[in-house]
């Protein structure tokens, strides 16, 4: 402990922390909103995020609170099933995590193709910004993305007329935008470790206040733990219904996965200690489990944070602590000043937020790895906004299996001549599966009658049934054309991975 404070490591962690807890206070309150929560329910996950989370977590630099990547979940959860389901479900997301990191099953989390992640990024970001266009005049967001697009322009228009919403927030929201936008690109260097959400909060909460502007604010509790909802008996019973544990699962799964890839996206930020996953997932656990105790959001590792700790220097897992502490200490000492804070401020942020989820470089980065990849991408993406999270990330994740099926059984196949008169030589070079079907088919449709095939499977990797019985079956039927199929069917055999085994 002595060596932390003389090598300066506790001034380090002390300047991260400030800087954590001035990007994720905005944020915490914002996607609360976002998913149809209080505010101070993110500010609540926020805060167990940093004290207890910081303490286990497996990845020393990784801060973990409220994430935008299940926003959209929980919106449709509340929507459905009311407030008092989330509090279970994600207890019971809380208690699968932590039996998959006891299982040491962290790790494969990550099998998870990264253009089905990036696809799933994206199509929450397109989501986050159709609802919160809505927000940001203050009016309330549709229940699909789709409906959101669809509704915004009688929306916008209501707004100018009068009738719903606030043409004065729509200015407040567009403003808290430009302020992001600009101090990205015009900030100076020494003010580097200020982030751009805090200073359009500050900025624009210091001009609604001053000119006395009429737009909905913020809403929290004198007291913050006026805000806790415990689980009742009626509503952990309620998990029972298999929708709700359909959503329990579906939170473990996206939580984990948005966790494990971006520790990992961490450890590529510094040259620290590397990330225990199972530690990290069964931390994780312990947080929701927390979260769903105290009727919050669910946690997750959140990138943004992560990166803006390591960018400021800190050290240790002290730093994700403390930011955790500064989030109590000012929830519970200045909630006047919070509720001074203009809701359609949190919207933009959250519309800049999801803008930038859409990672532009990252589809150039995939499409680089094939046009397949970028396949993968894009229909997750569009699947996600046309249905839902879950249903998006499954058609994702299945489109990459079937692309690496579809990669795995490559062959090449063709007819040659032979030295021997009437004879021809069919090589197959690769894996002979039940995709090659129609081309093998084909192939063995070419062949002229009173000719004998000479089969070459020197380069052969592996034949399946179906191509197997394509096989056999030619070599029955060709005897009435003339025809013979010449194969060494031990050889053939070998390439069977059934029949190699029973060999």
């Amino acid at each position: 402990m002595r060596s932390y404070f003389s090598q300066g490591l506790f001034g380090r962690d002390l300047l991260g922390s400030i800087v954590v807890f001035l990007v994720a206070l905005p944020l915490c309150m914002g996607i609360a909103i976002a998913s149809g929560m209080p505010p101070a329910a993110g500010l609540i996950t926020g805060i167990v995020g940093g004290l207890v989370v910081g303490v286990m977590a497996g990845s020393p630099l990784q801060v973990s609170g409220p994430a935008a990547g299940l926003a959209v979940l929980v919106f449709e959860l509340v929507r459905e099933h009311g407030v008092a389901a989330l509090g279970p479900v994600v207890l019971l997301a809380g208690l699968v995590q932590i039996i998959a990191g006891a299982s040491r099953v962290g790790v494969w989390f990550r099998m998870i193709s990264p253009a089905v992640v990036a696809g799933m990024l994206s199509g929450i970001g397109i989501l986050i910004v159709a609802s919160q266009m809505h927000v940001l005049i203050d009016a309330m967001p549709k229940a699909r993305g789709l409906e959101n697009f669809a509704a915004w322009p009688d929306a916008l228009a209501s707004a100018f007329k009068g009738e719903v919403g606030s043409v004065s927030a729509l200015i407040v929201g567009l403003s808290t935008i430009v302020i992001m936008l600009g101090w990205e690109k015009l900030r100076p260097h020494a003010l580097r470790f200020v982030p751009g959400a805090l200073l359009a909060v500050v900025t624009i909460t210091a001009a609604v206040t001053l000119s006395g502007t009429a737009v909905r604010k913020v809403n929290i509790p004198a007291n913050l733990f006026a805000a806790v909802e415990l689980p009742t008996f009626s509503g952990l019973a309620s998990l029972a219904q298999p929708s709700l544990l359909v959503a329990a699962l579906t939170f473990a799964l996206i939580a984990s996965a948005e966790t494990l890839l971006s520790a990992a996206a961490v450890d590529r930020m510094h040259n620290g200690a590397r990330t225990n996953y199972n530690r990290e997932l069964t931390a994780q656990g312990v947080g929701n489990m927390l979260c769903g105790l105290l009727g919050a959001l669910p946690m997750t590792g959140v990138i943004v944070r992560s990166a803006a700790n390591v960018q400021a220097g800190s050290a240790t897992r002290m730093a994700a602590i403390l930011h955790g502490g500064w989030l109590l200490v000012f929830a519970m000492l200045l909630p006047w000043l919070i509720r001074a804070t203009p809701v359609a401020c949190l919207a933009g942020i959250l519309v800049f937020t999801g803008i930038k989820m859409v990672n532009l470089k990252q589809m150039k980065s995939l499409a680089k790895y094939g046009r397949g990849n970028f396949v993968v991408y894009v229909v997750t993406a569009l699947a996600i906004v046309a249905t839902d999270l879950l249903t998006g990330v499954l058609v994702g994740f299945a489109l990459s299996v079937l692309k690496l099926a579809l990669q795995s059984s490559r062959l090449r196949m063709g007819l040659t001549d032979h030295e021997e008169p009437g004879m021809l030589r069919l090589e197959l070079d690769g894996s002979a599966t039940f995709f090659k079907v129609p081309a093998l088919t084909r192939t063995l449709e070419q062949v002229p009658a009173n000719t004998r095939v000479m089969l070459d499977v020197e380069r052969l990797r592996h034949v399946d049934q179906a191509c197997l019985e394509v096989l056999t079956e030619w070599e029955s039927n060709a005897k009435a054309r003339g025809c013979e199929l010449v194969v060494d069917w031990k050889a053939l055999h070998k390439r069977v991975e059934g029949l190699r085994r029973a060999a």
